[in-house]
């Protein structure tokens, strides 16, 4: 055990000289280090953005302004359809197929997996997170400072991150991690924001890593008083009729009798401080520094009186959190840099979560790691033609039931595999129908045999017994 630990921490002094040595020379170049914040929406869908073109009951002016002055993707995918293991694809560069993290649950990331947080680190980035994390506890290897982050301010495990008036988040101050003490009226996003916006203050002689994964508008449905108002009519009634209320059911979700008012602030809100945060970039000088990404962990829920049919959450796409059809993993994705990536632009190209780590280890001039999934999409973020593209992407989901879906160019095939029943495949062309709505399998076996082998390339045995599926296999 002690040669293996020793022949790692040379493996990570070696990593880290690599990573150093490229920034040195990134610096030596004359070329400034840019910053990135990379803002995380919990639960939000495709088409809760107006700039996607799939609702018009929530303004959401801030974002839409940031998808004219950047690039709006179309088919960028999350990591996974829950929490958890997509912000695992995210922070590791792997997807479910080699992931550690497959599933929700209390897992923690363990000292060889490696975030992207702390390759910035190693180079001299100063790292902060400020949000929902989801990836480890406060006492074992997967806690934000091992994994990282030099400041941290918000929710350890996802379920406590349910309660937006708690008594308690957890911090990390000069590397060290302990409860911070609140008080029940404090609404924990506000907190979480005003203390992202210091980071930036703070930091802004120096190159930054911001991860900012928000837990709005993730159940419960919550806010306060105040940010329901422009929602709600002289008299108090909602003016997104007709509500359904919503009652505490024994889980951690609160009654909210406006389920869609209280959305519509809590997006509102998201909105409102994503602007804040553009703001200070320009004031402070840091605008055309700065790459800012915006996007979402997975699809839209419908929990806690969430109702995605109701404000087309989804948009053109089926499914929502916890389906692997389009709708549960494909995602919103806004990259905004003045002088860096083009303004006012579109782009289809089909990349994912697990894109992100190579992505910026290019941008800041980090080394990123072979054995990874991920490649790095500078070419396609700057209006470059992408030389080097997926075969294939692929997710696995075993909560409930087994799913597997594969994305190769516009065909797309899902699977479902439950143990003692037999499996069962569908298959879709996304170019005619991005909704999903005709199977193709039946007419088309020979594709359907191909997409059936690469299910099986892609992925290699869970290491964790959690995400241990042969029994369903078999």
């Amino acid at each position: 055990m002690r040669q293996f630990l020793s022949v790692f921490c040379l493996a990570g002094a070696l990593l880290s000289g690599f990573g150093l040595s490229t920034a040195s020379a990134q610096q030596k170049n004359g070329q400034k280090r840019p910053n990135i914040i990379f803002i995380l929406a919990d639960d939000l869908g495709y088409g809760n953005l107006g700039c996607y073109n799939a609702q018009n009951r929530i303004p959401t002016p801030n974002l839409d302004r940031m998808a004219k002055e950047g690039t709006r993707f179309t088919r960028f995918y999350a990591g996974s359809t829950v929490c958890a293991p997509s912000r695992c694809a995210l922070m590791t560069g792997k997807h479910m197929g080699h992931a550690y993290v497959r599933g929700n649950g209390d897992v923690s990331l363990r000292a060889q997996d490696t975030t992207l947080a702390q390759r910035l680190q190693a180079t001299g980035y100063k790292t902060g997170m400020f949000g929902k994390w989801g990836l480890g506890r406060e006492d074992d290897g997967g806690s934000p400072e091992r994994k990282g982050f030099d400041e941290f301010l918000g929710y350890l495990n996802q379920r406590h991150a349910h309660n937006y008036f708690t008594n308690f988040l957890f911090e990390v101050r000069n590397r060290k991690i302990s409860k911070l003490s609140l008080d029940t009226t404090v609404y924990t996003h506000d907190l979480i924001f005003d203390r992202a916006l210091s980071f930036v203050k703070s930091n802004k002689d120096q190159p930054f890593f911001l991860y900012l994964p928000v837990t709005i508008p993730h159940a419960e449905l919550k806010t306060p008083a105040s940010y329901m108002q422009p929602f709600l009519n002289a008299d108090g009634s909602s003016k997104l009729p007709p509500e359904t209320p919503f009652y505490q059911n024994g889980r951690t979700y609160s009654t909210q009798l406006q389920p869609h008012a209280a959305f519509a602030a809590m997006m509102h809100k998201l909105d409102s401080d994503v602007g804040r945060l553009l703001r200070l970039l320009k004031e402070l000088g840091l605008d055309d520094n700065t790459y800012v990404f915006f996007t979402s962990d997975n699809g839209p829920h419908k929990e806690g009186g969430g109702d995605p049919e109701f404000f087309n959450s989804s948009g053109p796409l089926r499914g929502i959190k916890r389906d692997l059809y389009e709708g549960g993993i494909r995602v919103p994705m806004i990259v905004r840099a003045p002088g860096r990536v083009p303004a006012n632009r579109q782009s289809d190209a089909i990349w994912a979560f697990w894109d992100i780590l190579p992505t910026v280890g290019q941008l800041t001039g980090t080394h990123s790691p072979k054995a990874i999934d991920g490649l790095s999409f500078v070419p396609t973020l700057q209006g470059k033609k992408q030389t080097q593209t997926h075969p294939y992407l692929f997710w696995q989901f075993n909560e409930g039931a087994f799913k597997e879906a594969i994305v190769q160019g516009n065909w797309k095939l899902v699977r479902f595999k439950n143990k003692g029943k037999a499996e069962t495949v569908e298959l879709y062309d996304l170019s005619k129908d991005t909704g999903e709505t005709r199977d193709l399998a039946a007419a088309n076996p020979q594709k359907v045999k191909e997409m059936r082998a690469l299910l099986t390339a892609a992925k290699s045995p869970a290491e964790n017994q959690l995400f241990d599926w042969n029994s369903v296999e078999n």
